[in-house]
């Protein structure tokens, strides 16, 4: 598999997922299992990120997904996924990788948080950079996960702390990378959580922290 063919969930400036499958735009119809082995979800902070925002997360991911959320020590983000293309950045498919390797076997997937800005490079359905490629091959994103997969990753930095929403678009976006990970694909419900049509930060604001009826009867049980 190519790790950068990501499929995008372009919130604003980005929310992103892909599948570990087919690296294409196109979302494959993957359905998670009823149960899970592992019964925790992992939240990984990484530098300075705020522990409060970090207890908001996991909270919303327990009630959520009625899952168990343990919030592991705060670890520097790795060099290797430093990038500065057209801005300093993260990239956000390798800090996913990192994510991956780390992961232990008692987490069912882990959460990646970080207050810096973190991209992905956005392709059309064969796996192609869109054009024009100075503006897609880094693309600044809100979040990315796998689908179905056992990492993901949010940032806060295009959430604008200093609005009033900004814990509730932290909420959500964690809520839809992970519901990613168990294997939901975008989903055509208005107000659900996974919708793909939540394009800017106003549609963010319009979603539901909640899944559809047909989303939710797809959760795995923990």
């Amino acid at each position: 598999m190519n790790l950068h063919s990501l499929i995008l969930f372009i919130l604003g400036l980005g929310c992103g997922y892909t599948t570990e499958v087919n690296p294409s735009l196109q979302e494959k119809k993957t359905t998670p299992p009823t149960e899970l082995h592992a019964s925790i979800i992992g939240l990984q902070p990484f530098g300075q990120f705020s522990k409060i925002h970090a207890t908001s997360v996991a909270s919303a991911l327990e009630a959520t997904f009625n899952f168990k959320v343990v919030v592991l020590p705060p670890q520097p983000l790795p060099a290797h996924a430093f990038v500065h293309i057209k801005t300093p950045r993260y990239r956000a498919d390798s800090l996913i990788v990192h994510l991956r390797r780390q992961k232990k076997k008692q987490f069912v997937c882990v959460l990646g948080l970080t207050n810096k800005d973190i991209s992905t490079t956005k392709r059309d359905k064969h796996g192609r950079t869109l054009k024009p490629a100075s503006q897609y091959e880094d693309w600044g994103v809100f979040g990315l996960g796998f689908c179905p997969g056992v990492a993901c990753i949010v940032s806060t930095y295009r959430l604008n702390s200093d609005n009033p929403h900004f814990i509730s678009r932290l909420k959500k976006i964690s809520v839809h990378e992970v519901g990613h990970n168990f294997g939901l694909p975008h989903c055509p419900n208005s107000g659900c959580v996974m919708m793909d049509a939540a394009e800017s930060i106003n549609t963010i604001d319009k979603v539901k922290l909640d899944f559809c009826s047909s989303c939710r009867m797809k959760l795995p049980k923990s």
